[in-house]
């Protein structure tokens, strides 16, 4: 195979991205990233219209190209309606990003199963569905494609009253591989990013506490930015990323370092 010149590495010019449960947060800071990079940008996301515009909006502002899309990605019919969309809207879909997500806090003895099956369900359900969905237009395209699924690192290192997010995440890691298993013979690609704390606007004020440990326990020193993350995401779905597949990129300052004992 043609080996990419280095400068063309990040360069996602021609290609189209569709990023689950980007209508805000970490997501929204994603679906900004590949349009930086020159990628079209399908802005996915459930209840959150006007962020979801807004993303879109500041993206054309850039000279970038996106549309927002409405799916609930733990629903097949909206799967395949999204997927639909965007090939209607931008002819192709190269790149998934399996962002979407709930992390609520729910203690073990006291969750409901309508709770944990909210939870498994949009953090789990949506990345098998939207892979599946995804791999299969890849393939009718005869086309390469890569998928990057946003776990955390609560799937390996288990948080208090978060046992659904944390078997959900812990699943996500797993799939990741049997996918990369499965689908690199037809040229897909499938890796995941796994963030520590991630700074949203009035973090340090709704819990101060936890925001001081973790710069502590951090050996860099900082919470994560979305930039942090969507640059590993970046990484992974590019040329850079050609001979890597199944693998869980920690992106967290380093806590994941720490001695458990």
């Amino acid at each position: 195979m043609d080996v990419p010149h280095p400068h063309q590495l990040l360069d996602f010019s021609g290609q189209v991205v569709v990023v689950t449960g980007s209508g805000s947060g970490l997501g929204s800071g994603i679906a900004l990233r590949f349009a930086e990079a020159g990628a079209k940008v399908v802005v996915n996301y459930r209840s959150s219209a006007e962020g979801a515009q807004a993303i879109v909006a500041e993206i054309e502002a850039l000279g970038g190209s996106a549309v927002a899309l409405q799916a609930d990605v733990s629903q097949k019919a909206d799967v395949t309606r999204l997927v639909e969309k965007t090939v209607q809207h931008f002819g192709q879909l190269n790149i998934l990003i399996n962002n979407a997500g709930l992390y609520p806090l729910h203690s073990l003895l006291d969750m409901t199963e309508e709770e944990w099956d909210l939870v498994l369900d949009s953090n789990l359900r949506s990345t098998f569905l939207c892979t599946q969905a995804a791999a299969r237009q890849m393939m009718n395209q005869g086309s390469s494609g890569a998928i990057v699924n946003i776990a955390s690192i609560e799937g390996q290192n288990p948080a208090p009253n978060h046992s659904h997010y944390d078997a959900a995440k812990g699943g996500v890691l797993i799939h990741t591989a049997a996918s990369a298993y499965e689908l690199g013979p037809h040229g897909i690609r499938v890796n995941a990013v796994s963030p520590g704390l991630i700074w949203r606007e009035g973090l340090e004020e709704e819990w101060p506490d936890g925001v001081t440990r973790w710069q502590k326990a951090a050996p860099l020193t900082r919470l994560g930015l979305p930039s942090d993350v969507a640059d590993a995401c970046l990484f992974l779905a590019s040329p850079a990323a050609r001979w890597i597949t199944g693998i869980n990129l920690v992106v967290d300052g380093g806590v994941m370092t720490h001695q458990i004992y």
